[in-house]
């Protein structure tokens, strides 16, 4: 059994890998995707988050505005259960524990808040985590394709 499991009873997503980064998302993109007001988003260098059958995963741009961006929400073609985000670039992959399939409670919880700005309408975060208008500065992207 890996340490983290996800996705549905056709295509299983898994990984003995800890995430590269971990936070709690308040950009518009999650919000629409996911209907949640802000969505815990994890991501995995690319190789670490492993697909058992990636031929029965049907891909859609994740962001319905830049279409040609390099996210896909990966769904299941048999069931339609989301699955992951896959970067075009390989760099990384992304769970949504809550949302694909993973027992959210074997993630550790997000280290800060990522994309929020005042123009949200709801008051800046206040758990004691830090709070960013992008990714946390220091998060670098692992080296693609």
């Amino acid at each position: 059994m890996a340490k983290y499991e996800g996705g549905c009873e056709h295509v299983r997503v898994t990984s003995d890998a800890e995430p590269i980064d971990n936070h709690e998302c308040h950009c518009n993109v999650c919000k629409s995707v996911t209907g949640q007001h802000t969505t815990h988003v994890v991501f995995f260098n690319h190789s670490d988050l492993k697909v058992d059958h990636p031929e029965k995963m049907k891909r859609q741009p994740f962001n319905k505005d830049n279409p040609n961006g390099p996210l896909e929400l990966c769904t299941c073609a048999e069931c339609g259960a989301a699955l992951l985000l896959d970067d075009k670039q390989h760099r990384i992959r992304v769970a949504v524990p809550n949302v694909m399939g993973y027992d959210d409670v074997n993630f550790p919880g997000p280290t800060y808040h990522a994309f929020w700005d005042e123009t949200k309408g709801y008051p800046k975060p206040e758990d004691g985590l830090p709070v960013y208008e992008g990714l946390r500065p220091e998060f670098a992207w692992p080296k693609g394709i």
